[in-house]
């Protein structure tokens, strides 16, 4: 099976680029844990009930602190900063300054970012864009080992010193772009002995992280243990979903993500607008009362359910998801194509 495909050029009669499908998949897959947590946080699940300090964590509250808070975040990052290179190449091959358009499409994630915080305040488009744009001259111009090496610095120090959080994001970012510039798409698309080499670093050092955390207990996503331990469970998990890319068994995973991640500003935003729609349409489901986040995950998962068969059959029939359409059309100053399905 073939595993990349030619992407649409997003300017009639330019030159096409590469579409790493993988890159959409693991894309989709951050999407997933992305929205396990933002679904709690969007229905402000349990806030009217006191805390109590003392309370056993259940099941399900356990299962999210270990396996999902904190560990998809780096990997949307990162892809956001190799997306931003992937924009700069693509401006250079068209011999288009590359500001221009890469600037653009950060104001416009700016605007999109703004617009979403009307339905969930907690949303962190803006932040993307707004540390995108800082990063741009680095990307833009710095050589691609002064951008790797600051992207290893910021992103070291912002875990050593804050636990990740928002200080993460200009290292990430640079990470990402750095990558680009390396050819790690290429690399994850190849898969091999890199890849193994890399999951079982990244799997001891998760052991030992995780290990870290189960002694600063509470939410991870304020705990310095508690962002190391995603931060080493986010190179795991992009290991092993790169691993099972190369087995038959990318099929299901092409199956469940790709399509999510190819809409996945729409759906991100897709989803905070249907869950408040949930939460005003049925008052009878009183969230903030709640002590079990499991009706949340039930709720994300549905949605996600119905985003990943809904991304599909849009995409049989157009090129990009709604707002992915309006960005790309912002980015480079022209009308979009539409019409014409790419699954």
């Amino acid at each position: 099976m073939t595993t990349t495909r030619t992407a649409p050029s997003p300017v009639d009669g330019a030159p096409a680029s590469t579409r790493w499908r993988l890159l959409d998949s693991l894309r989709g897959f951050a999407l997933c844990g992305i929205l396990l947590v933002n679904v709690p946080d969007i229905t402000r699940l349990g806030s009217a009930v006191p805390f109590d300090a003392d309370a056993p964590a259940s099941t399900t509250q356990t299962l999210l602190e270990f396996a999902v808070q904190t560990r998809f975040v780096p990997i949307f990052v990162v892809l956001f900063g190799l997306s931003l290179q992937l924009v700069v190449d693509s401006a250079r091959r068209r011999g288009t300054a590359p500001w221009l358009p890469v600037g653009l499409r950060l104001l416009a994630l700016l605007g999109i970012g703004c617009l979403h915080a009307l339905v969930y305040p907690g949303e962190v488009l803006r932040e993307y864009a707004v540390v995108g744009l800082l990063a741009l001259p680095v990307v833009l111009w710095a050589p691609r080992w002064l951008t790797l090496a600051l992207g290893t610095v910021g992103t070291v120090a912002a875990y050593a010193l804050f636990g990740g959080g928002l200080a993460s994001l200009p290292g990430l970012v640079l990470l990402g772009a750095a990558a680009a510039s390396w050819g790690l798409p290429r690399v994850l698309e190849r898969g091999g002995r890199p890849v193994v080499a890399t999951l079982g670093v990244a799997a001891a050092a998760s052991v030992a992280a995780v290990a870290w955390q189960t002694t600063q207990p509470g939410d991870p996503r304020f705990t310095t243990a508690g962002g190391v331990a995603g931060l080493t469970l986010a190179v795991t998990y992009t290991a092993a979903l790169t691993l099972l890319w190369s087995t038959r068994a990318r099929v299901v995973v092409a199956a469940a993500f790709e399509p999510l991640g190819r809409m996945a500003l729409s759906n991100y935003v897709g989803a905070s607008v249907v869950v408040v729609a949930l939460v005003a349409g049925v008052p009878a489901l009183d969230w903030t009362h709640m002590t079990s986040p499991l009706p949340a995950v039930v709720t994300a998962v549905v949605v996600l359910t119905v985003q990943s068969v809904v991304s599909r059959a849009w995409l049989t029939h157009f090129r990009y998801g709604p707002v992915e359409w309006a960005w790309r059309t912002v980015t480079w100053r022209r009308r979009a194509p539409f019409r014409g399905g790419v699954l």
